[in-house]
């Protein structure tokens, strides 16, 4: 019997038993397509994690305080000061440090006209923009003279402006709105940032750091310190220099642990990257068994084939067909369910990433070398799970089968 013979032997044969044949690729189409969304899902949220990082600012670092112990206690409400001396000290000590942001928050109400809400007020100072990573979407941000004359000036985050009933950005530039009892003209807004990591960036209204520290939360202690180091290979570098100057500064003797903290944002975006591998592997995984079951589906019916087709197979063997050709007819039904069965999983995969991202809001990024993958993975599946009964059909005895009722 020619190869093309028994192509079109089994290809009929599965023509024959067509809703069998479907049904028994079904457990191939969802493992397939099942890993093909998980893995396409898992490489979008990897993409996002990465966009948030260049958001963020890899060269960023951020201090803030720690809690003070005392005889390896943690005393409550008892934060070590960040104040202006430190960020002093980290400027002259600090080479590898290029700028220096510091700040004061507070949740204020704010009132403009008739609606009110409740939000963080961030006093800082004019490089917040650079050093931070943001981006003004209307009007300016405040001048080094303006803060240095405490002008009582604001710039609102897209998200507070929202929360005011505002809906663009001209109904508001150059109004007046009250902060703790206080007017501020507001002067500009802030583009939209998202969350970053270290708290929603659009859900605050800038002021003046001068402003802000007489006027509104009379304290000399920052709240928080953003430092930008010259390059990301300089960021240890960086790291190191100011803990120094802030031991020094902090009059920390040694031995004694540090009373801050500095975090590298593009650290803590790692974490999350790593957690969303392992989340992205561990459905890969689950996904991948069904594929396992669909290959012990398969080999199951052409179990049931081999034997529901004893007589014929004696048929064929009498009339010339030899073992190879058996072995290839039964080898092929399995490794061509398996292929169609492939091809119609990379279809819904690719379909039902798509569609998933769309209603969930989720980032999807198709990988063709998982699609090949899975492609790969389906034909190896049919040879794996085709080579026992195509050997039982091919070790068949002739004279038995031909006796099989």
């Amino acid at each position: 019997m020619l190869l093309t013979e028994t192509i079109f032997v089994a290809l009929a044969a599965l023509r024959a038993n067509t809703m069998r044949s479907l049904l028994t690729m079904l457990g191939i189409v969802i493992g397939i397509g099942a890993v093909i969304s998980m893995v396409a899902l898992g490489n979008g949220a990897q993409s996002q994690v990465k966009d948030r990082i260049a958001r963020l600012g890899t060269t960023v670092l951020w201090i803030t305080p720690n809690r003070v112990n005392q005889g390896g206690i943690s005393q409550a409400g008892s934060m070590a000061k960040l104040t202006l001396r430190d960020v002093t000290a980290i400027a002259a000590n600090s080479p590898h440090v290029v700028d220096v942001n510091y700040q004061q928050d507070r949740n204020f109400q704010v009132v403009w006209g008739r609606q009110n809400t409740n939000v963080q007020i961030t006093g800082t100072t004019t490089n917040f923009l650079s050093v931070r990573n943001f981006k003004i979407a209307a009007g300016r941000m405040f001048t080094t003279q303006e803060e240095a004359g405490r002008k009582r000036l604001a710039v609102l985050g897209s998200t507070a402006m929202e929360n005011l009933n505002i809906d663009s950005p001209a109904r508001i530039i150059g109004e007046k709105i009250r902060i703790a009892s206080r007017e501020f003209t507001v002067i500009g807004v802030l583009a939209e940032r998202g969350a970053t990591g270290f708290g929603d960036g659009d859900n605050q209204i800038l002021v003046p750091f001068t402003v802000g520290r007489f006027e509104l939360f009379g304290t000399d202690r920052l709240n928080d310190i953003w430092v930008q180091a010259a390059s990301e290979a300089d960021v240890d570098a960086a790291m190191a220099e100011m803990q120094l100057a802030l031991r020094r500064s902090h009059k920390l003797i040694a031995g004694r642990p540090d009373d801050f903290r500095i975090q590298n944002q593009a650290d803590f975006l790692v974490a999350l990257n790593e957690t969303t591998q392992t989340f992205g592997l561990l459905l890969s995984g689950i996904a991948a068994v069904s594929l396992l079951v669909g290959g012990i589906g398969i080999m199951n019916i052409m179990l049931v084939s081999v034997t529901e087709r004893t007589r014929e197979i004696g048929v064929r063997k009498a009339l010339g067909a030899t073992r190879l050709n058996l072995l290839l007819q039964f080898l092929i039904e399995a490794v061509v369910l398996c292929l169609i069965g492939g091809a119609i999983g990379i279809v819904a995969g690719v379909g039902g990433s798509s569609a998933l991202a769309k209603s969930m809001g989720w980032q999807a990024a198709i990988d063709v070398q998982s699609i090949v993958v899975a492609f790969a993975f389906a034909s190896a599946t049919g040879l794996i799970f085709g080579v026992w009964p195509a050997r039982r059909a091919a070790m068949m005895d002739p004279i038995t089968a031909l006796r099989y009722e």
